[in-house]
């Protein structure tokens, strides 16, 4: 009985003295901050300054800022094509990266056409250049399950007039983010 109450006053003893030996050696370490929270919500204002160098150029608020690239949206097809025009590459790539760093959000790709053909040809061509712009998203770094394709076929029009730019308005492919569908 007298080993375990001296075995018990010892581990208490030692406990102590560890516990009082760890608390005043070493300097107290400077207070941190707390990391920041960022708010993922699609309809939440930016209380970035305008005007601030520091913006995020791939933040929630660069879809609504029209100097930024990713305002524009929309994607034009030459007559009875759906291959992406060189010119548009660029601005797939920044609407890719920009999926590629919210991967909370999701895109719905609408693909056009103008009004001439029937009805059924301008569907299957809206649907192939809305999977057109789908698959250069996806590879330039997009995750298929932010993307969703479908044809308007010619049900959308961006323009009503019988004019070569107006149809060459409708060929179009749509690019809308989460919370504008």
């Amino acid at each position: 009985m007298k080993t375990r109450l001296a075995l018990s006053l010892s581990l208490v003893t030692l406990t102590a003295l560890l516990t009082l030996a760890g608390c005043g050696s070493q300097p107290a370490a400077p207070e941190q901050d707390g990391a920041g929270v960022e708010d993922r919500n699609p309809y939440a204002v930016s209380t970035t300054p305008v005007g601030s160098t520091s913006a995020d150029p791939y933040g929630l608020a660069a879809l609504k800022d029209p100097k930024s690239p990713l305002s524009k949206r929309s994607i034009l097809f030459d007559y009875d094509s759906y291959v992406v025009r060189d010119e548009y590459k660029s601005l797939i790539e920044q609407h890719a990266r920009f999926l590629a760093k919210n991967t909370q959000m999701k895109m719905l790709i609408q693909g056009t056409a103008d009004e001439r053909g029937s009805r059924e040809y301008n569907l299957a061509l809206g649907q192939k250049r809305a999977e057109a712009v789908k698959k250069a998203l996806q590879l330039l770094g997009a995750q298929e399950a932010q993307l969703e394709s479908v044809s308007l076929g010619e049900e959308k029009p961006a323009c009503m007039d019988q004019t070569e730019s107006c149809w060459a308005q409708n060929r179009r492919g749509d690019m809308l983010y989460s919370g504008e569908f």
